[in-house]
């Protein structure tokens, strides 16, 4: 068949292809453990299920708007007013399949063929592609990891071109981990919004920010530049909610319209009944993000201090989401030469799927989830460092 050069230019995701390999060698019957996914390992609270049963016993199984029934948006309106402190209007706010399709929504709406965005790398596998399928340009900045892979207005100023239009922003980040400051953040936005350059603030994880590291987001910036800002949220990471695919945005109203315009000739309105279980996310106890919390920050201590044995590797300390991104360029030799040959010797010889640094943008690093029990993790790096020190 004949495809467009738009799809033929877009690679498929590789944290979703490395999974769905470790799923085809269990199927196989072999023992693979999956470092691999972004997913936390905690079920969804018992509140926010029932509140979906409740929706099904109901019958609230139609159509609904398609940024979201009204309630829903004036939750998450109020999670941002409460969260960040800012006054916003459920006009303001729209909810989407996942902060993925906030993300491309807002890039559709925004970008046009030849536009340039600036993508700091490390970078979520995603951003390039949807800038790509918006017919833009993604411009990776590179950071490095004796940075905390974080970018600085200077680094961004040497990729800046009179086509550039978009900044996006992603803190904490994925792969790394890694989080900007309060101050850093808004220096970085002070400087695009002085060029003119409108910002994307990926905020998904911004509840799984662990001490003493404070919770930082775009949302005061936005409040007083709200035609040059969009924060984008959901409720995956922070609710254990990956499969019902609730993510929002906070941006002007008119770029609301714009992406439920957008919406409305795709997919338009996200599932009713994932739609109620999002309202009870919102407006209900926040104890389990808690719990959550404390779980993720003893496993990263776990992860740091064993990576921390392995000779030659480095890794930046992370304050957020549930990755560590170590650097293991050191041990690349003859046909390993790189991350994804050195991701495809840990699975066929330890069975662990692991997530090359080349899927992010950085080919000296890999990427490991720290969303397994304890016991599971522990035992996975000792076999990853064992195998390491024999190369």
């Amino acid at each position: 068949m004949n495809f467009s050069k738009r799809v033929s230019s877009v690679q498929p995701s590789a944290t979703l292809a490395i999974n769905a390999k470790a799923q085809e060698m269990r199927a196989s019957g072999e023992n693979v453990v999956s470092l691999a996914v972004g997913e936390p390992d905690f079920s969804t609270p018992a509140h926010i299920i029932q509140a979906a049963k409740a929706a099904l016993d109901q019958g609230f199984t139609r159509y609904t708007a398609v940024p979201g029934i009204p309630e829903l948006r004036q939750a998450v309106a109020g999670y941002f007013s409460k969260s960040y402190a800012i006054d916003c209007r459920f006009d303001e706010v729209m909810v989407s399949n996942g902060g993925k399709q906030c993300l491309y929504n807002i890039l559709q709406a925004l970008i046009d063929p030849g536009d340039e965005v600036l993508v700091p790398g490390p970078y979520w596998v995603s951003y390039p592609a949807m800038v790509q399928l918006a017919q833009g340009v993604p411009v990776v900045v590179p950071t490095e990891p004796e940075d905390g892979f974080l970018v600085s207005p200077d680094k961004l100023d040497k990729y800046v071109t009179p086509r550039t239009r978009v900044l996006i922003l992603n803190t904490p980040s994925n792969p790394t981990g890694c989080h900007y400051d309060q101050k850093s953040l808004d220096q970085l936005a002070d400087w695009a919004v002085s060029r003119d350059i409108f910002v994307i603030s990926d905020e998904i994880y911004d509840q799984l920010v662990y001490e003493p590291a404070e919770p930082a987001s775009l949302c005061g910036f936005w409040a007083k530049n709200k035609e040059k800002v969009a924060v984008v949220n959901g409720l995956s990471k922070t609710f254990a909610m990956t499969g019902w695919r609730i993510g929002y945005v906070l941006a002007h109203v008119d770029l609301i319209r714009a992406m439920s315009k957008i919406q409305g000739q795709s997919t338009s309105n996200i599932c009713s009944i994932a739609q109620k279980g999002a309202l009870a996310a919102l407006t209900g106890p926040f104890e389990f993000v808690e719990e959550m919390k404390k779980a993720f920050v003893s496993r990263r201590d776990l992860a740091l201090d064993m990576i921390g044995s392995w000779k030659d590797s480095f890794c930046p300390r992370p304050d957020g989401a549930f990755y560590v991104f170590p650097r293991l360029d050191t041990f690349y030799r003859g046909e390993v030469d790189n991350s994804t040959r050195l991701c495809q010797l840990i699975l066929e010889q330890e069975k662990i799927a692991l997530v090359p640094g080349a899927a992010f943008g950085d080919d000296r690093c890999i990427r490991i989830s720290y969303a397994v029990s304890e016991k599971v993790l522990e035992k996975c790096l000792a076999r990853i460092g064992k195998l390491l020190a024999k190369m």
